[in-house]
């Protein structure tokens, strides 16, 4: 790809930044719409579960897919293509008239969205090619990763109580127009070199892995864990796991690149990303229900109780790029996994709900907590790896974010029907082991970030690279090479 000029690679950023806004933000807007759509469609908890569920899961399962067909077909064909299909799905969400043909469409929708998010990323990594200046480039996106995921709950009530919640998908159109016409006028070509193989059956296998598990967490509080459904989603799951990693090790070419888990830092990324996202999930799914079920909040009200997150995560995710460009992840990533547990802490353990100034000191913590976890998961994911596989690479750190999202809410929705919470009173009481899990996380980001973001980690994320591109690899004893430690 030619070198193109500082004001032509800020706008490609700004380009690949407002895909991420309208994928990553269709993650949360619809969450405060979840009480107003279940009057209109009459959904039950597991309805409102999969609404979001449905969307994250394709996502998830086609992410990585969607990086290497980039890398091989040309990663701004796929980015049109992309924008096209995420544009009409939206459309078609807006114009739904069941429940089970909202799910459809957000279905559709996430085709698309799955073609926009790693490839954007994959054009960011090799638009930006200095190091520092594509931390800093990181640390934008994260920042759009975090404003849209915590801002979703304002955007979504004020659409709401403006129009309704069909409102939440017609502001894609426009948008997803804009950034199509763009992409065609100023986005360059560019294509890996040597492109990976098509994996049908890996592709086969995550579906079945991903589809099989949200199924039986989701499923599971209605129809009861020892059902022989859910039994055999829980089996079938384990199964495509087993035959996911025993098949792709065998691959020259596999769709999940298992190599890349010899790098403990991406390793961690990886279960950073789930755990964050996952704690995300549960925590706008519950506090979207509470605030308007229990406190009685319109769907604006209720997003803008959640504002103080919103703007924390604004203000700390370009802190946290540009703390990463500065001193690498490490500090980032500790001081997210402690602001994510303190907040969760306070409304598992101190009730925080029961105290507005309690509460909105526990969305300020997990804002601040959130705003900081993004930019070393992305970074990590993509430092030290070959810049001909930056699609895949990126693609797994995309998918490990949908993956933790879908986790979350399957997961936390499961706890909230299991004690009751469909009953106003009973939703305090119900809600506690939800928080419990969701401080559970935060503690997963705070130590496998202080495990794998030390000089042994870094050790092996250089291992791993030499590997990948094929050249010897160093005894343990030989000095490191600093230019790649990412």
């Amino acid at each position: 790809m030619p070198e193109l000029s500082h004001r032509r690679r800020m706008l490609v950023l700004a380009i690949c930044c407002t895909s991420l806004l309208i994928v990553s933000l269709d993650n949360t807007v619809l969450n405060v719409a979840l009480p107003s759509l279940r009057q209109d469609l009459h959904a039950s908890v597991s309805g409102m579960q999969w609404t979001i569920d449905a969307y994250t899961l394709v996502l998830a399962s086609l992410l990585m897919l969607a990086g290497s067909t980039a890398d091989r077909l040309g990663r701004r064909r796929v980015f049109q293509v992309g924008l096209i299909v995420f544009t009409l799905g939206s459309l078609l969400c807006s114009l739904a008239p069941s429940l089970p043909w909202l799910v459809v469409f957000r279905m559709v929708q996430a085709v698309g969205g799955s073609m926009l998010n790693p490839v954007a990323m994959s054009i960011i990594t090799n638009t930006f090619t200095e190091p520092r200046e594509r931390a800093r480039a990181i640390g934008v996106w994260g920042g759009v990763v975090g404003l849209s995921m915590a801002a979703g709950p304002v955007v979504g009530g004020l659409l709401v109580e403006a129009v309704d919640w069909r409102a939440i998908f017609w502001i894609n159109v426009p948008i997803g127009l804009l950034a199509l016409f763009l992409t065609m006028r100023y986005v360059p070509h560019s294509r890996a070199p040597h492109p990976r193989r098509p994996d049908p059956v890996g592709q086969v296998l995550v579906i079945l892995l991903l589809g099989a598990l949200t199924y039986a967490i989701i499923e599971a509080p209605e129809s009861g864990w020892g059902s022989p459904l859910i039994m055999g989603c829980s089996a079938l799951a384990v199964l495509s796991l087993a035959g996911l990693i025993g098949y792709e090790r065998r691959r020259t070419e596999p769709l999940i690149e298992l190599r890349f888990f010899r790098s403990a830092p991406f390793s961690g990324a990886t279960v950073i990303a789930v755990s964050a996202f996952a704690a995300l999930g549960g925590f706008l799914f519950v506090n979207t229900l509470y605030l308007q079920d229990v406190r009685g909040l319109s769907a604006l009200h209720a997003g803008l109780y959640m504002l103080p997150m919103a703007a924390m995560t604004l203000v700390f995710a370009p802190l946290s790029g540009r703390l990463v460009g500065a001193r690498g992840p490490r500090l980032s990533l500790l001081l997210a996994g402690a602001g994510m547990v303190i907040s969760g802490v306070l409304f598992a353990g101190f009730r925080a709900e029961e105290s507005t100034p309690l509460l909105f000191t526990g969305y300020v913590l997990f804002g601040i907590g959130f705003g900081l976890v993004n930019a070393p998961i992305t970074n990590t994911a993509v430092s030290g790896m070959p810049r001909a596989q930056a699609g895949v690479a990126a693609a797994v750190a995309s998918t490990s974010r949908q993956v933790g999202q879908s986790l979350g809410v399957a997961v936390i929705g499961a706890v909230l029907a299991s004690g009751g919470a469909a009953a106003t009173g009973g939703f305090a009481e119900a809600s506690r082991p939800a928080w419990w899990v969701i401080t559970g996380c935060g503690a997963a980001v705070l130590l496998v970030g202080a495990l794998t973001s030390g000089s042994w980690a870094r050790e092996t994320a250089q291992r791993a690279a030499r590997q990948l591109e094929g050249a010897p690899v160093p005894s343990p004893g030989a000095p490191a090479d600093s230019r790649r430690s990412g």
